[in-house]
Formats: C-alpha cells, sequence, structure tokens
C-alpha cells in the first residue's frame, strides 16, 4: 500500500474512525422489539444486559464505560424503562443507589443480540491478521485514551 501523507484530508484518522462508525451502525442487525431504539441505546441495554450477568450495573458504570455525561445517560435509561427494557432498583444500604435491571422483555433478546455481536465481530475481523488486530486495538485504545485526556483537560480549564 502506498503511504498516505498525513495532511491529506480524504485520510484523517478522525473521518476514517468516523465513516467506519456509520457504517458500523447502518449494519446492526436490528430485532422487532429494538427496532424503536437508537444504536447507543441499543449499546447501552447490551451492556447492561450482559454486565449484570456479573454484578450489579448502576448509572455511574454506563456514564464511565461509554464516556457520556450524567444527563446523556439518565436520558438513555428514561427511554429504556419507558420502553420496558430496564428496571431501578433502589438499594436497601444507600437510597440515593438505584441498581439497574434489565426486564424479561431484555432477557428475551439476549441470545439473538449475542448471535448480531458475533457476527459483525466476524465481519470487522475479516481478512485481518491477528497481530494487525492487536495493534489496531492497541492503537484505538490509545486514541481513546487521548481524547478522555483532552477532554478532562478541558473540564479542568472550564474550572
Amino acid at each position: 500500500m502506498a503511504s498516505r501523507e498525513a495532511h491529506d484530508p480524504g485520510h484523517d484518522v478522525g473521518r476514517l474512525i468516523n465513516t467506519i462508525s456509520h457504517q458500523l451502525k447502518r449494519q446492526m442487525r436490528t430485532h422487532g422489539e429494538e427496532d424503536n431504539l437508537t444504536n447507543m441505546q441499543k449499546l447501552v441495554l447490551h451492556y447492561i444486559m450482559f454486565e449484570s450477568l456479573r454484578r450489579s450495573v448502576y448509572q455511574k458504570d454506563l456514564e464511565k464505560e461509554f464516556q457520556i455525561r450524567r444527563s446523556t445517560a439518565t436520558g438513555i435509561l428514561q427511554l429504556l424503562e419507558k420502553n420496558g427494557f430496564v428496571h431501578r432498583e433502589q438499594m436497601k444500604e444507600d437510597a440515593r443507589l438505584k441498581k439497574i435491571v434489565p426486564t424479561e422483555k431484555a432477557i428475551g433478546l439476549r441470545e439473538q443480540i449475542l448471535k448480531n455481536i458475533r457476527y459483525m465481530e466476524r465481519l470487522l475481523r475479516e481478512g485481518i491478521p491477528e497481530k494487525d488486530m492487536e495493534a489496531c486495538i492497541r492503537v484505538l485504545e490509545k486514541m481513546s485514551e487521548n481524547l478522555l485526556g483532552n477532554e478532562k483537560k478541558k473540564g479542568d480549564n472550564d474550572s
């Protein structure tokens, strides 16, 4: 492959990531009950469903996992609750803390969601050697850290 010029706007890293993100969203299969949810709501629901198998999940976990603000997480949870996918249980030891629990409606979708995740992973990884995939994941994680660090710096400067 020919080397790409760093200043070529057609090959900006951010633009490429954004393009892949849009392609991924278009390819995500929906499953009847999930059709009225946004992709972000689906991602959050999937996280809640699978993470709650291992431990209790709280709104703060969603904020951290998806790098979203409290108001965004609240809005997503309210819609998931309204659509009957989750409910919140008040904790006895701290009334302010509410555990997020998937409903039977959500649990009924678990197997189909797992199949979709496996399909998308196979599609994304097709033709890419494992060594390259590992490098790609490390680079993407570092980019995410860079962006998060910049957000924190901006937040500190705003105070």
